[in-house]
């Protein structure tokens, strides 16, 4: 039988603010087993662009990645934010390591080639999203010897191509590539943690959580307008989750990482 292992995705939102990012951190503490921190940083890198004089842009719900913007991501997600984290787990007496898919070699990934993407008028154009990367391999081997070790990995959402090159890679993406990837070791649960209580049916109000969603209603959800921007790739990864052996997935509240309120995601 596999050991449970709990694999936790926390948004931008959270980690910008000490005092979300410090409850979370206490609750992911005192979770017992296995466990991973996977996590974003994205407004906080858009603020530090701002800052800098470099614009950001959005298409889909992903960032745009030219050269200058990939500089501020690597400083942002791989130190700032990475290091944070970590800092934050040493002092709860959580043996942290901070890693980039760079790191070991964990994560190696391709410049996506250019993608037709559906816009908000409803045409369909051909994106050039820079150097933005997709996941070829995860190594679930060293993930897995580090775990044991004792380690709990703090990854960002960073990989490489293995010519030298960085990509910023969609930490929704890391999160669920890296859980199928350790699926094969573990019993593995996916959880994303962001601001709101789970998918909402009305994006203003908390307490219309969708309690859970399969595929067709996702179609469905997408179709009516209530499921769009960051939430479609964040579901396309739940789902692929589920296809490639991950347990179970939630997208709950960040103070809710256990799961036990919020949305979970079934394939039928």
């Amino acid at each position: 039988m596999k050991e449970t292992l709990n694999i936790i995705k926390v948004g931008g939102g959270v980690v910008e603010n000490q005092m979300s990012l410090d409850s979370l951190l206490n609750q992911f503490v005192s979770m017992q087993g296995r466990k991973v921190l996977v996590h974003g940083g994205g407004r906080l890198a858009t603020s530090m662009a701002a800052s800098l004089g470099i614009e950001s842009q959005m298409i889909g719900g992903r960032r745009i990645t030219d050269e200058k913007m990939l500089e501020v991501v690597t400083m942002v997600y791989g130190g700032l934010v990475n290091k944070n984290i970590v800092a934050g787990l040493q002092a709860k007496g959580v043996k942290a390591i901070g890693l980039t898919g760079a790191d070991g070699d964990i994560i190696r990934s391709h410049k996506r080639p250019l993608k037709r993407v559906k816009m908000d008028d409803g045409t369909e154009q051909m994106i050039d999203f820079g150097f933005v990367g997709d996941v070829d391999k995860v190594d679930a081997k060293l993930l897995s010897e580090l775990i044991e070790g004792g380690s709990v990995p703090v990854i960002a959402p960073l990989t490489h191509d293995g010519e030298g090159h960085i990509l910023n890679t969609n930490a929704d993406t890391i999160a669920s590539s890296v859980a199928c990837a350790l699926a094969e070791y573990y019993d593995v649960t996916l959880t994303f943690c962001f601001e709101k209580a789970g998918v909402l049916r009305d994006a203003d109000d908390e307490n219309s959580v969708i309690p859970s969603i399969n595929e067709e209603l996702f179609k469905k959800l997408i179709d009516e307008g209530i499921v769009s921007g960051g939430m479609i790739p964040k579901l396309e990864n739940a789902f692929d989750a589920l296809h490639r052996g991950v347990r179970q997935v939630v997208i709950t509240q960040a103070d809710n990482i256990d799961g036990s309120r919020g949305t979970t995601i079934k394939e039928r």
